[in-house]
C-alpha cells in the first residue's frame, strides 16, 4: 500500500507517504514539515490559536511537496492515516478534517491515529525490532513508559505526575532567557557547562517507581536564579546540571522497567530523545545491564507523519476503515 500520512497535533504541519506491504514493513518516500518555531519563538511558547490558524494555511501545501516528493500523485495512494489526538483541537481538527475531505473526495480508506502510538512505532522506521519492548516517550506534551506488545497493543507502565520533561526543558529556558524552542539550547549550552557544578534535587514518586516527575527541577532552577549563588553562575554550567538532573530522572525508571519486565531493547522516541545528553546516557546505562537502546533520526523524534502513517498502516492493510463523523480528542488515551 502507499499511505499519505498526516500529523497536525500541535504546532507543525506534516505529511508523509509510505510505502509498506507488512505489518512493521515499510520505506518512507517522503516526510516533510512545516515549522512554526519561528512564529511562537516571540511568546516563548506555542500559543495554540495562531498554531491552529497557521496549519489552515500550510496544511494543503506541505501535503502537496510529500507528494510531489516522493514523485507520487494522489490517485496512487491507497489509504490516509491521520493524527486524531492527543494534542491541541484547533491543531488536530484542520489535519482531520482535511483528512476526511480528501477521503470523502477520493473515496480512499483512511483511519484515525493516536499520536503517542505513532511515537511508540517510530523507531522501527530505521530499525528491525523484536516485540515486544519497552518505549520511553518523551517529549513537551508527553512523559511515559510503554510495553509495546504488538501492533495496537501498549500497556503503560508509568508516566509524569506534573510537567512533561519536554516542557520543563522549555520552562528552564524561559527562566535563563534563552529563547524557544529550549531543549535544543540547553542540550547545546550544556556542552559547554560543567553538569556537577550545581546540585539539583532529583525527583522520585513514593510508591511509583516508574513514574516521573518534573516540576520540582523546574521549581529548584527558579529558587536558585533568584538567590545569590544563582546570580554568579553561568549559564552553560546551570544548563548542564538542570539536563543532567532531568536525564537521570528519566534514565532510572526506564532501566527499571526493563529489569522489572525483563525486557532486552529499549526505544526512546519523541521530541527529547533528540537531547544529545540523554541518547549517550539511556545508550550507556542499557548496554551496562546488556540492553539495547534504539532511537529514530533526529527527524523521526520530532512530530512528523511518516510515524503516524506507519501507526495506520497495520489497521489499514487489515482492511480498516474510519467513519467520516469520527472526531479530535486532545485527550485521546492509548487502549490498554
Amino acid at each position: 500500500m502507499l499511505i499519505l500520512g498526516i500529523e497536525s497535533s500541535c504546532d507543525d504541519a506534516a505529511a508523509a507517504v509510505l510505502e509498506t506491504t507488512q505489518r512493521g514493513v515499510a520505506t518512507v518516500l517522503a516526510s516533510t514539515v512545516a515549522n512554526q518555531d519561528d512564529i511562537h519563538r516571540i511568546y516563548g511558547g506555542i500559543v495554540p490559536e495562531l498554531a491552529s490558524r497557521n496549519h489552515v494555511v500550510t496544511i494543503q501545501p506541505v501535503i502537496e511537496r510529500a507528494l510531489a516528493s516522493a514523485g507520487r500523485s494522489l490517485a496512487e495512494i491507497d489509504g490516509i492515516a491521520v493524527t486524531r489526538g492527543p494534542g491541541l483541537v484547533g491543531s488536530l481538527l484542520v489535519g482531520l478534517m482535511y483528512a476526511k475531505g480528501l477521503a470523502q473526495a477520493t473515496g480512499l480508506p483512511w483511519v484515525g491515529v493516536n499520536h503517542i502510538e505513532g511515537h511508540l512505532l517510530a523507531p522501527l522506521l530505521e530499525h528491525p525490532i523484536r516485540m515486544p519492548y519497552l518505549a520511553l516517550v518523551v517529549s513537551g506534551g508527553h512523559t511515559a513508559l510503554f510495553v509495546v506488545e504488538d501492533f495496537g497493543r501498549y500497556r503503560k507502565l508509568g508516566a509524569t505526575r506534573d510537567d512533561a520533561a519536554g516542557e520543563a526543558f522549555d520552562k528552564v529556558a524561559k527562566l535563563m532567557g534563552l529563547g524557544y524552542p529550549g531543549g535544543k539550547i540547553i542540550d547545546e549550552l550544556s556542552r559547554a557547562g560543567n553538569h556537577k557544578c550545581v546540585r539539583i534535587p532529583r525527583a522520585r514518586v513514593k510508591g511509583a517507581p516508574l513514574d516521573f516527575s518534573f516540576s520540582g527541577v523546574k521549581t529548584a532552577v527558579a529558587s536558585l536564579l533568584r538567590s545569590e549563588a544563582g546570580a554568579g553562575l553561568s549559564q552553560p554550567d546551570l544548563a548542564a546540571s538542570f539536563q543532567e538532573a532531568v536525564v537521570e530522572m528519566l534514565v532510572r525508571p526506564t532501566l527499571a522497567a526493563a529489569r522489572e519486565h525483563d525486557l532486552e531493547t529499549i526505544a526512546l522516541t519523541g521530541g527529547v530523545a533528540a537531547n544529545s545528553r540523554l541518547r549517550d546516557s539511556l545508550a550507556a546505562a542499557a548496554a551496562n545491564e546488556g540492553r539495547r537502546l534504539v532511537a529514530p533520526s533526529f527527524k523521526y523524534c520530532t512530530d512528523n507523519a511518516a510515524m503516524i502513517a506507519l501507526a495506520g498502516s497495520y489497521r489499514l492493510l487489515d482492511g480498516a476503515r474510519d467513519p467520516l463523523d469520527l472526531d479530535a480528542e486532545a485527550n485521546l488515551t492509548l487502549p490498554q
